[in-house]
């Protein structure tokens, strides 16, 4: 019990402290106090069996410790970068960034261990609620208009998914059951759910949580967001915050599995994910600032997440793998396209270029975490995207497997054109440098995130693998 509750409450007793230290200099160096604290935690919690507290309420299971390990990692890595780019923003107050950021790792393992499932739409909620504040960071009228964005469009998903839980709990009593909102009861009890109300349930769930991930057509506050907070924001956003989400998304699955209706779940869900990879790669083509071409890739790996899961069998497990991969990977983009940022003092595809002569070591890893991203081999995203293929063509989806074959490509190409423009050629001219140069500190972190993402690629070390066999199992049968 001590355990899972100090997933939650060391975090929060740090981002206390942050908002009451007065010192500029040393409050960012709380992050990677408490993203390492939460990383040794969750290390102990993933080899224990029996972690969980509130009478059920919390409990770590396969799917949760999958989600945690990946947020604690990212979280730790990213926040070696902060302190060192802090510093150089040293006009702007980070006293809500640091707060708000250790508070998001708290309710992040709230979610991943929320098993009672209004529980679990408070966690998200508060998760977001979180991070709003760090969208904000650079105090000017767009990145106002991004945080509004991101609140009003989330309120209205989270509106959304807790009709839908009131649908679930409903569902229940129609079947002549309590009211229990306990994961585990509802998949003991789902083939007495009655089908009608659990299926409404799963639309409005799927479509409010969607909202959160950033599924099209709800994934209009995401380009806003991710374009105007800092790339360390943008990190944890697009690794951190969707997984959240798609957790959540996952727990309801798990209850239409059991329920025997998890053919109607996965319509929906093959339809939204092939519908996100396309809406992103034709924004791609067109796109002119780097930052929300990070967003609109991110909205393509939200599509080939819920796709994986709609096709199942195999390509659950696939899900899972490229829930990892897609997390680290935006790690090493969105940090070194911060890199680029500072050193350009521009977002725009049109007064950058030449990026590998600038800042040749960010350079590089943006190339790297490009090619990574779309799927090249020998990085983690080729093998989790080749499992999902794999299982769509097994799966007799052909159909399927034709459409994420062209979603890919056009996304590889749209994406392709504009991170090569950035990367190669001269620096403009009438672009004269900031001063900013790559050093061991803005480097190493997202150097380190792509060496996972190489390590995932060639080898799965053999507990990782376990852990996602267990997790797939829990959502229905491999084959």
């Amino acid at each position: 019990m001590a355990l899972a509750l100090a997933l939650v409450l060391v975090p929060l007793a740090l981002a206390a402290v942050a908002f009451a230290l007065p010192s500029e200099r040393w409050r960012p160096w709380l992050l990677p106090l408490g993203g390492a604290a939460r990383l040794a935690m969750t290390a102990a919690a993933v080899s224990r069996p029996d972690v969980a507290a509130l009478s059920g309420w919390l409990q770590l299971d396969a799917l949760g410790k999958v989600l945690l390990l990946l947020l604690d990692v990212l979280f730790f890595v990213s926040a070696l970068y902060a302190p060192s780019y802090l510093r150089l923003r040293a006009s702007r107050d980070n006293r809500a960034l640091c707060g708000c950021l250790l508070a998001f790792l708290g309710t992040s393992a709230l979610v991943a261990q929320a098993h009672h499932l209004g529980l679990l739409w408070v966690a998200v909620e508060a998760s977001v609620l979180a991070t709003a504040p760090t969208v904000y960071f650079n105090r000017n009228t767009r990145s106002l208009e991004a945080t509004w964005k991101y609140l009003l469009i989330g309120s209205v998903g989270i509106a959304l998914a807790l009709l839908g839980s009131f649908f679930l709990a409903y569902s229940a009593v129609h079947g002549g059951l309590g009211s229990s909102l306990l994961v585990e009861d509802l998949v003991r009890d789902a083939p007495r759910l009655s089908p009608a109300w659990l299926h409404a349930a799963f639309i409005f769930l799927f479509v409010g949580y969607g909202t959160k991930m950033g599924l099209a057509p709800m994934h209009t506050w995401k380009p806003d967001a991710y374009g105007e907070a800092p790339g360390l924001v943008g990190t944890l956003l697009a690794g951190g915050l969707t997984g959240c989400s798609f957790l959540a998304v996952l727990r309801f699955f798990q209850i239409l599995q059991a329920a025997g209706q998890a053919d109607f779940a996965r319509q929906m869900m093959i339809a939204a994910g092939l519908l996100s990879m396309l809406v992103a790669g034709g924004f791609m083509v067109r796109q002119r600032d780097y930052k929300r071409l990070l967003a609109y890739s991110s909205v393509e790996h939200m599509g080939i997440l819920v796709l994986g899961v709609g096709i199942g069998g195999g390509a659950m497990f696939g899900a899972l793998l490229h829930l990892l991969n897609n997390g680290l990977t935006k790690g090493v983009l969105f940090l070194s396209a911060g890199n680029i940022h500072r050193a350009f003092n521009s977002k725009l595809t049109g007064d950058v270029s030449g990026a590998l002569r600038r800042v040749p070591a960010s350079g590089a890893l943006f190339l790297a975490g490009f090619f990574a991203i779309t799927g090249a081999p020998p990085f983690g995203p080729f093998i989790s995207e080749l499992t999902i293929l794999r299982a769509a063509i097994r799966g007799d989806h052909a159909w399927v497997a034709a459409g994420f074959l062209v979603a890919l490509t056009v996304v590889f190409l749209g994406m392709g054109a504009n991170v090569l423009h950035i990367v190669q050629g001269e620096p403009r001219a009438d672009r004269p440098a900031t001063g900013f140069r790559d050093t061991a500190l803005t480097v190493g972190p997202p150097l380190v995130l792509l060496g996972l993402v190489l390590l995932l690629g060639l080898y799965i070390p053999p507990p990782l693998q376990a852990l996602l066999d267990e997790a797939a199992s829990a959502l229905g049968p491999r084959s």
